[in-house]
């Protein structure tokens, strides 16, 4: 038996729900598919039950740190356990109520199944839930993405971790060896050290977040070395055991020397990169096109080489985070209800939540040197911000770049306390496309991070 819908949505991740609840409040019939659960990596495994760690390892860092401001709080213990349950307590509360909605939203069938197309009957694609088949002229897919597992010799053969796995662990690992130095492994680097853990992040490139600026990578690795995590760049990983005591052996070589030595832990994050849920979905069925990594390449306004098929969130390539993903769905449902929306005139930003926390928007100054543009920067060091004088809190830098014809802000990294919102400042303010000569002379109120905005301003200066 076929079962008919105006829209199959695959993938409940930040775009797709929204779309089916979409369409069920135009009184059409929506089947949400989904693999897992509602709310995809960000609300179960990612984001959020990630920033509910920070929050108790900013706790735990602040308390050891108490004595600076006056403060006396004796030796700082962390149960693990509570910490764990704190993360569950609240994502459960948030899931919790997202089932509930959708559970309770006419029009909308929730279907707990791996969606793939199955074929095309006519002008109607098939999709395959388990024992049924569905039918639709329009799908939307948002299945999201996997963490990437890199072909390391005798990894199939040790109990690694990823980031699904590291929120499930009921006790505090003795000492964490993290693959990858991105946004991922830094966060739950630093997170596990505050914990309690040694922590050893390996790193392929010459420097941790290597996509960022020189001084903005070297403000991050000095502010995670002074906590004691420990930082091996410019190394890969070659092969990996376990020994008869448990003990991850991971052996690691040296780029510039090619000398290997071994590493060991009790616990190994691979943490490397992510990689897009589209190999069980059967594109061939359809004739849907997919780039050699699994992207399904999309149109400015999502559609793919299908008519009739759309692709939203992290599989379309055009950005790996929450907000890009739910942006996506509000440019396609405008589209839907007759806008003229495009993905062309996002100015991506996001944001990596180390303590403190890097934002960024537009260009960095690598790719404002490479732009051929005329571009004028200022950088301030966030130990001459007076906010961040009082808070004791002085690491890091703001940066601006713009474009000394246009008078535009092309970009601008934001390293320090409070810098996870300070830089939706500037993101909002360059989708207006005014002259910087207007935030330049705008009010600021004291004391905050961003009052010093139109002072940085003030000092822009042509690259050298």
């Amino acid at each position: 038996m076929f079962m008919a819908y105006d829209v199959i949505v695959i993938g409940a991740g930040q775009a797709g729900p929204g779309i089916a609840a979409g369409y069920a409040n135009e009184g059409k019939k929506a089947a949400l598919i989904e693999a897992d659960r509602l709310g995809g990596t960000c609300l179960n495994y990612g984001c959020r039950p990630t920033k509910t760690l920070r929050a108790s390892a900013s706790v735990a860092h602040m308390a050891r740190r108490a004595a600076e401001y006056g403060i006396q709080v004796g030796d700082v213990k962390v149960d693990f356990k509570q910490v764990m349950a704190r993360k569950d307590d609240i994502i459960g509360s948030m899931q919790e109520g997202l089932d509930d909605y959708f559970h309770g939203l006419d029009g909308v069938d929730v279907i707990y199944e791996t969606g793939r197309f199955a074929g095309k009957k006519g002008d109607l694609f098939q999709i395959e839930a388990g024992d049924q088949i569905l039918e639709t002229k329009t799908v939307y897919l948002n299945t999201g993405t996997r963490p990437f597992v890199p072909p390391i010799d005798g990894l199939d053969g040790v109990p690694f971790i990823t980031n699904q796995g590291i929120l499930a662990l009921d006790a505090l690992p003795e000492h964490l060896l993290v693959l990858g130095g991105g946004y991922i492994g830094l966060e739950f680097g630093q997170m596990f050290r505050r914990f309690g853990s040694e922590v050893t992040i390996v790193e392929g490139a010459p420097h941790v977040a290597h996509r960022e600026d020189d001084d903005v990578i070297a403000s991050i690795e000095g502010f995670l070395e002074e906590e004691g995590v420990t930082l091996v760049t410019n190394h890969y990983a070659k092969a990996v055991s376990q020994a008869d005591d448990g003990t991850i052996e991971l052996v690691v070589e040296d780029q510039a020397n090619k000398e290997q030595r071994t590493l060991r832990g009790t616990h190994l994050l691979v943490a490397v990169g992510r990689q897009p849920n589209t190999d069980m979905l059967n594109l061939e069925a359809v004739g849907l096109e997919a780039d050699k990594r699994g992207y399904i390449p999309t149109d400015d306004k999502y559609h793919t080489n299908v008519t009739g098929i759309f692709a939203l969130g992290d599989i379309n390539k055009r950005g790996a985070f929450t907000h890009t993903s739910y942006q996506d769905y509000e440019i396609a449902w405008a589209n839907h209800n007759g806008g003229d929306r495009s993905a062309e005139d996002r100015i991506m930003a996001y944001a990596m939540f180390t303590d403190p926390p890097l934002g960024r928007v537009g260009m960095s100054e690598k790719e404002a040197r490479e732009s051929g543009r005329n571009v004028l920067m200022a950088a301030y060091d966030m130990a001459n911000v007076s906010r961040a004088k009082l808070d004791s809190e002085t690491k890091g830098l703001i940066k601006i770049l713009v474009d000394a014809d246009t008078e535009e802000i092309i970009g601008a990294a934001c390293l320090g306390m409070h810098c996870d919102d300070v830089i939706a400042v500037f993101s909002n303010y360059m989708h207006t496309g005014a002259s910087y000569k207007v935030m330049k002379n705008a009010l600021p109120i004291h004391p905050t991070i961003a009052e010093f905005i139109p002072t940085i301003l003030g000092q822009l200066k042509p690259l050298e």
